[in-house]
């Protein structure tokens, strides 16, 4: 193999490197600095492993591929804890409340106190990265208080939530996703209780500030219960034109490319049109539960469907605490919590079955949230 040592190549015109072909190893005892810009900045076209530093997200990332797109190259630190659900906000019955519930998922048992959030809040959207969980939006009070804030509270130690920013446009009902960095919300309801709204709005977990506009889902779509539903690669929402009334929930899941931007596509089917059913996810299946279906009652049916390949949700089996919509559910790597009032219900998401009994929280809930620190977009 033959040895060129120098200190800076460049082509004959312009600041850009020389192309190196065939295989190439490069050392150095100091360091190599990759090509860097702006999310807005990235190259059109570019072959597949093509690297560089974003600078909006602080993050070296590469690109998967053109139906892949662009992923972030970031350190993860392992959970300590085994991973934690946090559960948060309703403002109806019995009583608003503010405060913050919190489990451990490898221990079934009671929630413990964990904080309050910055006001009384319900429909709420929901967004985490590994040691930060983010409230966005939401209604205050009913009939109808709506309310454009978000707040964050540490996922690490306990605590209460202090201002972010703001959400462009005050509403509730929203879906949610994430990833390692980016956060955010879809769909809603303003001024109405039904869902009115397409707008897909994102933030940068770590930083702070207001959101900034993302895409549109293909119709006014929302969801009173709320949590991150994808893996690290795609926000998944739906079902499309859920809480939309008087138009009636699809069976039609749409999902984003989260380092991206741009209007949400088609990803599958589910068996059942559920209007505000409860989701989760690890990093492979997302899982759906519950649900109002009309002209029947709300459901207790659980499905599934691998993230990665689009394609049509198969059936896992039953929620045992009974029939529910409007509350909600979180993942971990290994389970996927949902609540019902003060009840909640696991199961193991790898396998097929009907959910067991985990604990319960601490207040009655509905219309709430819930984010986990070991959630699929990790």
């Amino acid at each position: 193999m033959s040895e060129l040592n120098a200190s800076n190549l460049r082509k004959e015109h312009g600041n850009e490197g020389p192309d190196l072909v065939g295989v190439t190893e490069l050392t150095s005892p100091y360091f190599m600095v990759p090509p860097s810009g702006t999310t807005a900045e990235r190259p059109q076209n570019p072959q597949k492993g093509t690297l560089r530093f974003n600078t909006d997200i602080g993050s070296l990332e590469y690109f998967k591929g053109d139906t892949l797109n662009w992923e972030s190259i970031d350190r993860v630190e392992p959970a300590t804890t085994g991973g934690r659900a946090f559960v948060f906000g309703m403002a109806s019955y019995p009583a608003p409340v503010n405060s913050i519930d919190m489990v451990t998922f490898q221990s079934t048992g009671g929630a413990i106190d964990w904080g309050d959030l910055t006001t009384v809040t319900g429909a709420s959207g929901a967004c985490a990265d590994s040691v930060r969980g983010v409230r966005i939006g939401g209604v205050t009070s009913y009939p109808g208080t709506f309310t454009n804030v978000i707040d964050y509270f540490s996922l690490a130690t306990q605590g209460d939530a202090v201002d972010y920013g703001d959400l462009g446009t005050a509403r509730r009902g929203m879906f949610s996703f994430g990833d390692r960095t980016r956060g955010g919300v879809a769909g809603g309801a303003t001024p109405s209780y039904t869902a009115t709204s397409t707008a897909i709005d994102y933030i940068t977990i770590q930083s702070q500030g207001n959101t900034a506009s993302f895409g549109n889902l293909s119709s006014a779509s929302g969801n009173n219960g709320s949590s991150s539903w994808g893996n690290q690669t795609r926000g998944l929402f739906g079902a499309i034109s859920s809480n939309a009334h008087p138009a009636a929930p699809t069976n039609t899941i749409e999902y984003i490319t989260i380092q991206s931007t741009g209007n949400s596509v088609d990803f599958g089917d589910m068996n059942a049109e559920p209007d505000n059913m409860l989701t989760a996810s690890n990093s492979i299946r997302g899982i759906s539960a519950g649900g109002y279906e009309s002209p029947t009652p709300q459901l207790n049916s659980i499905e599934y469907c691998t993230i990665a390949t689009l394609g049509n949700f198969a059936d896992f089996g039953d929620l045992t605490f009974g029939l529910v919509s409007e509350t909600t559910g979180t993942g971990s790597p290994t389970r996927a919590i949902f609540n019902r009032g003060t009840d909640i219900n696991y199961i193991t998401i790898m396998t097929l079955g009907n959910s067991i009994d985990f604990g319960d929280l601490l207040a009655q809930r509905d219309h709430d949230s819930m984010l986990s620190n070991v959630h699929g977009g990790l």
